[in-house]
């Protein structure tokens, strides 16, 4: 992409509204807008970001067995009732009337209409088990929705839900899950702890909350510091076998929010010097919770020996939007945004320091077509800009890597290449910059 035919509204002042880090990078980076209170524009930067994180989200998802489908954002209010939450959600649902008079609500979960969708078609224990997963944008109506996509109004998530037959097997699909999100954050640059949490409106007595720490997280939180060096499950794990001893690794740890600590139990299972108390950005939950709804909403199935009982049940949430703001709070500098490499919107920015001048020129564009035919998604900075104000945006924005080419450097058969996240900088010729970036 050239810069000069990008939509990049970048800000040179701080925004007053903003009141921690990755708010005031994303507003200055022209990554959103905000339309409404908690409710945000994703423009084409921030939108790219959304799209690489939601691409990963799916792919662990897909390796995990979770099947992928698109349920709605206005669900019947009376899917509600069955379960007995629609009045017990409180105000941060969002109730409308249709002009028939039909009481609807925009979805801020979907445990109902899959619960629905399940019990119209599954009859017997031999179709399952199922994990089924969209990710789909969300609307709680917060009373006071801050830190720009951190807490915002409207949010995009990823919500599974699985269906067993019983409770071992709905423990191994919450295992599945748990270990799904370890290698999700991780292929983020996150290190997410699972902490356990209590279970809020969505229910039942078994959850982990996937916490990354951060000094501007909204939980308090309390851990062992020996879980962050926990290894991460690879890529290779098989989900279908038993995988309780990783929960097991992870969970026996002592690692909970602020509503589930126990002070004493703290103090007597972590030492001292390993007591870690600080505060965490929620990017993911995972809960079991048997048959809360299978069984006020009757989705029931056949077992083996003929007798229809309720379904058990699990629901996951990962929160697509908000992981775009967990990244930069865990991953930034004083001038801007450190993408890592597996999120950033484009892999490599070409600055030109001297557009016009014909040896830079055809440098630029050489890298530009030799790093587009390797898939490096380069961002060239053709504007005639001076170089102060591109190296500015450049490290704003924060890409992995910027090629910088400039007639002195040119007229030596040089060019300058930046690691964003190290500051490092090295002086090579066209070709050795493009094989070092991969093309």
């Amino acid at each position: 992409m050239r810069l000069s035919r990008f939509f990049l509204p970048v800000l040179k002042e701080t925004p007053a509204e903003a009141q921690i880090v990755s708010h005031r990078l994303m507003l200055r980076a022209g990554m959103i807008r905000q339309e409404a209170a908690g409710i945000y524009a994703w423009l084409p930067l921030g939108f790219k970001v959304l799209k690489k994180i939601e691409q990963i989200v799916r792919e662990e998802q897909d390796r995990a067995g979770a099947i992928e489908l698109l349920m709605p954002t206005l669900q019947l209010a009376d899917l509600w009732r069955e379960s007995g939450r629609y009045d017990d959600y409180g105000q941060e649902m969002l109730r409308i009337t249709d002009r028939h008079e039909r009481e609807l609500l925009y979805g801020p979960t979907n445990e109902e209409m899959i619960t629905e969708i399940f019990r119209s078609y599954v009859r017997s224990y031999k179709d399952l088990p199922k994990n089924l997963y969209h990710i789909q944008w969300k609307f709680r109506d917060e009373q006071r929705p801050r830190f720009g996509v951190m807490r915002g109004r409207e949010f995009l998530m990823k919500d599974a839900y699985s269906f067993d037959v019983d409770e071992a097997a709905g423990r191994h699909s919450y295992n599945q899950m748990f270990v799904a999100y370890l290698r999700t954050f991780a292929r983020m640059g996150l290190k997410a702890i699972p902490m356990r949490a209590e279970t809020g409106p969505i229910g039942g007595d078994l959850s982990h909350e996937l916490i990354v720490l951060a000094e501007t997280g909204e939980s308090v939180v309390y851990c062992d510091k020996n879980v962050l060096d926990l290894p991460i499950p690879g890529e290779d794990t098989d989900y279908q076998s038993d995988l309780s001893g990783i929960v097991e690794q992870w969970s026996s740890i002592y690692a909970c929010t602020e509503d589930v600590h126990e002070q004493a139990r703290y103090e007597a299972e972590v030492k001292p010097e390993n007591r870690l108390e600080t505060r965490g950005i929620e990017v993911g939950q995972v809960f079991f919770f048997g048959d809360k709804y299978s069984k006020p909403m009757k989705a029931v199935v056949a077992g083996p020996d003929g007798v229809e009982r309720p379904v058990q049940m699990g629901s996951y949430g990962v929160g697509v939007s908000r992981l775009v703001a967990a990244i930069i709070e865990a991953s930034h500098d004083d001038n801007g945004i450190i993408w890592p490499e597996s999120v950033a919107p484009f892999g490599v920015t070409i600055l030109s320091l001297k557009p016009g001048d014909a040896e830079v020129d055809l440098a630029c564009e050489t890298a530009y077509e030799a790093l587009t035919k390797a898939g490096r998604e380069p961002l060239y900075d053709d504007r005639d800009e001076r170089a102060g104000g591109k190296f500015a945006t450049a490290d704003l924005i924060g890409m992995p890597w910027q090629l910088i080419v400039g007639p002195k450097g040119i007229a030596n058969g040089e060019v300058e290449l930046k690691n964003r996240k190290t500051g490092d900088r090295q002086t090579l010729s066209l070709p050795d910059a493009l094989k070092a970036l991969g093309a």
